[in-house]
């Protein structure tokens, strides 16, 4: 049974899905009725940058998918040339300091409800995808991306630690030796690096033919029996799960000492300044 907060649309789509927008209408969420497939847009213009409210509605939208027993979850970007561009980084500059504890609170949350969804879960990168972006994308089970884009966790590179999560994802989808010297690098990846690697699982030449990639590989298991299929993964995922549980609470702290050191607000400015500098050229 979906929510009733579903709507339908114009008698185009009508027929094919049922969409429910959250009230900021930062994520929206499309069930197909003949698949039962959810997809979860992000949709946040103009870099799907992840601020609080962000990332609050797109754990809304994930608990939202999950109640309604969707048979899987595709997620997506609105933005032709972002999936999303990570932590808004805004949020961390001169932060305050009860919003910047509820901004990594949520992001945990929304690591942990993805990471541990019971459902299958597949992401269509059709944009660049670094840092919270490439978070977003691994902690699905299959990923397609697009050519000419790039994907990475390349936190060091501003001299943020790689929290916990990261490197769960990374060490759930690459070989060891490879995930330990990508996330230290922050090494960012092109698309046909990616695929060779095995950070992303195919390549679609539009945003399309992705989505129809991650509606093939979830109707993979349409004749696996859907609560082994769950019980299966998460006990694949159950240790990461459970650890990350147990240093939810130091990892928080390790955050919010480093957003507040004098130094990385230094940084910060600076990187806005010269950032402010390029888009105003």
């Amino acid at each position: 049974m979906l929510s009733s907060k579903f709507v339908s649309l114009t008698p185009r789509t009508a027929e094919i899905g049922r969409y429910l927008s959250t009230a900021t209408k930062l994520t929206i969420v499309e069930v197909n009725d003949k698949t039962g497939i959810a997809t979860l847009t992000l949709n946040r213009p103009p870099i799907n940058a992840l601020n609080l409210e962000f990332l609050r509605d797109v754990q809304q939208s994930i608990q939202e998918i999950e109640h309604n027993k969707s048979r899987g979850l595709m997620l997506t970007s609105g933005n032709a040339r972002i999936f999303s561009a990570g932590l808004d980084i805004n949020e961390m500059y001169k932060p305050d300091k009860e919003r910047a504890r509820m901004l990594w609170l949520t992001l945990q949350d929304v690591w942990a409800s993805l990471y541990g969804s019971k459902l299958p879960t597949a992401a269509a990168i059709n944009g660049h995808a670094p840092a919270g972006g490439c978070l977003l994308a691994t902690c699905c089970e299959y990923r397609v991306m697009l050519p000419k884009f790039s994907i990475g966790l390349n936190e060091p590179m501003l001299g943020i630690v790689q929290p916990i999560f990261c490197m769960f994802n990374f060490l759930n989808v690459l070989p060891r030796r490879l995930a330990e010297r990508s996330l230290n690098q922050g090494k960012i990846f092109n698309t046909e690096e990616a695929l060779r690697i095995g950070l992303v699982d195919d390549v679609a030449n539009s945003k399309e033919e992705a989505l129809a990639k991650c509606v093939e590989f979830i109707g993979s298991f349409d004749k696996v029996n859907p609560v082994a299929r769950s019980q299966s993964k998460l006990q694949f995922r159950a240790a990461n799960l459970q650890q990350f549980e147990k240093q939810r609470g130091k990892d928080l702290e390790t955050f919010v000492s480093f957003i507040n050191n004098p130094k990385m607000q230094e940084e910060l400015g600076i990187y806005l300044k010269n950032l402010g500098k390029k888009t105003a050229k």
